[in-house]
């Protein structure tokens, strides 16, 4: 059953040149209990659509389509329902998180805090919570009085994970939460969302741009470009097997872990700038497959297989 459904969200930000659309009639559901990784370049619009669902986006952010949680859409939410749904029902791990606590306030402090909040809680049950919560991920809960500068980087990330499970939400969504942390450290934390999920039963939206982690962790990959689903489906079906030719150019640039060492290829040139997109499909520039129609006509979502669908030309012969 879908706890989350996006339909038709397009998002664009006031610029001196005008208005630039970083996400264009995006629709995807979410179901419980259900991992959902978004993959894609820097600036293919995957964080601006992650924000979109909590309503974070800077007041300049022109939103259209609807955010459905539990029949209720977000977009439109008075603002005592939506300081409800932050954190309670969705909650966010945000990009450089661990650099995201207040470096003069203890751990504990700040867990305390977004527990009360949003709770009617004693500070000593409160407190115990939080105690709680550290050792669920893995911190000896005496770091609780500890600063910031006290812990690793990987323990920042997970008291960041700690954090936006303190009212025990529905959704967590993760913005690229193993960047800038070490492979030892990385594994780390994927394997405490691995049991944090089968603990928890909560939901996640992981946002990266690192395939690899998304073939382990998710049960559907979104691969966008340029503000646009490229391709979306089961992972398994996605990462042995990719349709759109983006999707298939961004896992031939991954180096495997095992057997002898490939030929890496890069894509060719650089995605294309929002405010001055190419006609037709927004791919066509870069795309080896590229032939007339791509250059007039925008591709829609093709029907692949009962769990997949892509946007190419060349899927639809």
């Amino acid at each position: 059953m879908s706890l989350l459904s996006v339909s038709d969200l397009s998002i664009e930000y006031a610029t001196p040149q005008g208005y630039v659309r970083a996400v264009d009639r995006v629709s995807f559901d979410l179901d419980e209990g259900e991992v959902l990784g978004i993959a894609g370049e820097s600036g293919c619009g995957k964080t601006t659509a992650a924000l979109s669902l909590l309503r974070i986006l800077p007041k300049s952010a022109k939103v259209k389509g609807s955010v459905m949680f539990n029949h209720e859409d977000v977009l439109t939410m008075e603002d005592s329902r939506l300081r409800q749904y932050r954190w309670k029902d969705v909650s966010l791990v945000p990009q450089s998180s661990m650099n995201a606590f207040d470096p003069v306030i203890t751990i504990g402090a700040q867990i305390l805090e977004a527990i009360r909040i949003h709770e009617k809680v004693e500070k000593s049950a409160a407190w115990d919570r939080a105690g709680d919560l550290l050792e669920s991920v893995g911190i000896n809960r005496n770091r609780l009085r500890h600063y910031p500068h006290e812990f690793s980087g990987g323990m920042r990330q997970r008291a960041a994970i700690a954090m936006a499970l303190s009212l025990s939400p529905k959704v967590v969504i993760l913005d690229e939460p193993t960047t800038a942390l070490d492979v030892v450290t990385q594994r780390q934390i994927l394997n405490l969302l691995r049991r944090l999920r089968s603990r928890l039963k909560v939901s996640f939206i992981f946002i990266t741009h690192d395939l690899s982690i998304l073939g382990e962790l998710s049960d559907r990959i979104i691969v966008m470009y340029a503000g646009r689903i490229a391709e979306i489906g089961k992972t398994q079906r996605i990462v042995n097997s990719p349709s759109h030719p983006y999707t298939k150019a961004l896992f031939s640039s991954v180096l495997p872990v095992q057997g002898p060492l490939p030929v890496v290829k890069p894509i060719s040139g650089l995605p294309p700038n929002l405010a001055s997109l190419p006609s037709g499909c927004r791919f066509h520039p870069r795309c080896p497959f590229a032939f007339e129609r791509c250059s007039l006509e925008e591709p829609k979502l093709v029907k692949i297989d009962d769990d997949t669908e892509a946007s190419c030309f060349l899927l639809e012969r």
